[in-house]
């Protein structure tokens, strides 16, 4: 609590509220922040955005982003939006868990059947409702961004099969799908924030962590963990969010720019996504990161028992998900 009551001290302090209106020059001011690094893709692509909102609106709308946890978690960013003291942000989908509870189908292992099939969810009838089943919580889905695929990497040596992961203290996001993955292959989940996995690698608090090339290579974690082993478990997107408090105060027309930009921004994001990918698999290999691909066939085999106690525990999670994996 105290923490939190610090952070919005300092968003007061730096005058990063949700939005702000200034009547002489006519226009507001919406606050962005989230947990990336300036260099990674995702941060290029909400600049994108705020530049679409300003031009779109011949100036009358406009956005300030403010990366790398600058405002806080992904967490305590959404705790801002929900309170109404930060305008927008972009989390992973798996942070949005404790948030808007049906979100949390994304995180499920091996979901999708490849970028074509999970793209074409996202678009559609089922994506654009999870967007919206956050307004109850005061969070409104804009758009999705792509966050690739997700793999482990290791300190010591490759995971091949689950059995190497078993005793290794795995990073995971704040996600209890993500936490029950990494059990279900033997490994101990360990929640740690993205900007202290560093550190935590280092000191060994964990041996191993999970996430996309961009994220492995922007964040440098490569320095400490030499292996990378393509298993693909996750395919969880980003979710760029405002505030229901921020897109109520805002006019239809106002409410037009805003998302037609975001959804503008998603399309430039899918494109540098891919050519960032690239790049970084590139450097990972170039830094001496042994990359191998295991089969992944004994990875879906040790997750199976998540879906089945999915359907008993949550049975309308595990609706959405079947219905996800019927799309053609």
């Amino acid at each position: 609590m105290k923490k939190h009551l610090l952070i919005i001290l300092a968003i007061v302090l730096v005058g990063v509220l949700p939005f702000s209106c200034s009547s002489p020059l006519n226009f507001k001011m919406i606050k962005m922040g989230h947990a990336q690094v300036p260099s990674h893709p995702v941060h290029d692509a909400m600049i994108f955005l705020a530049k679409r909102v300003e031009e779109k609106s011949n100036g009358k709308l406009r956005m300030k982003v403010f990366p790398n946890q600058q405002l806080g978690s992904e967490r305590e960013l959404l705790e801002l939006l929900q309170i109404g003291s930060l305008g927008m942000t972009k989390v992973s989908a798996a942070a949005l868990e404790g948030f808007a509870p049906t979100m949390s189908v994304f995180g499920l292992p091996y979901l999708f059947r490849d970028d074509a099939h999970q793209k074409k969810v996202l678009q559609g009838p089922i994506g654009k409702q999870l967007l919206l089943d956050g307004e109850k919580y005061w969070l409104r889905g804009l758009t999705y961004y792509d966050a690739g695929k997700r793999s482990f990497y290791t300190k010591d040596k490759s995971v091949e099969t689950p059995a190497d992961l078993a005793g290794k203290k795995v990073r995971v996001m704040e996600s209890v799908t993500a936490s029950n993955m990494v059990k279900a292959m033997g490994g101990s989940p360990t929640p740690v924030s993205y900007g202290e996995l560093y550190t935590a690698l280092q000191q060994g608090i964990v041996d191993a962590a999970e996430n996309n090339p961009p994220s492995l290579y922007t964040s440098k974690h490569y320095e400490v963990c030499k292996f990378y082993s393509l298993d693909e478990h996750a395919a969880l997107p980003d979710v760029v969010i405002v505030s229901t408090k921020v897109w109520e105060s805002l006019t239809p027309q106002e409410q037009q720019w805003l998302q037609e930009a975001a959804d503008e921004s998603a399309e430039y994001q899918y494109e540098l996504w891919a050519a960032s990918t690239a790049e970084s698999m590139r450097e990972l290999e170039k830094a001496g990161v042994t990359i191998t691909y295991p089969d992944k066939a004994p990875f879906r085999e040790a997750v199976k028992g998540i879906y089945d106690q999915l359907e008993i525990d949550q049975p309308e999670i595990y609706k959405i998900a079947k219905a996800i994996q019927a799309v053609n």
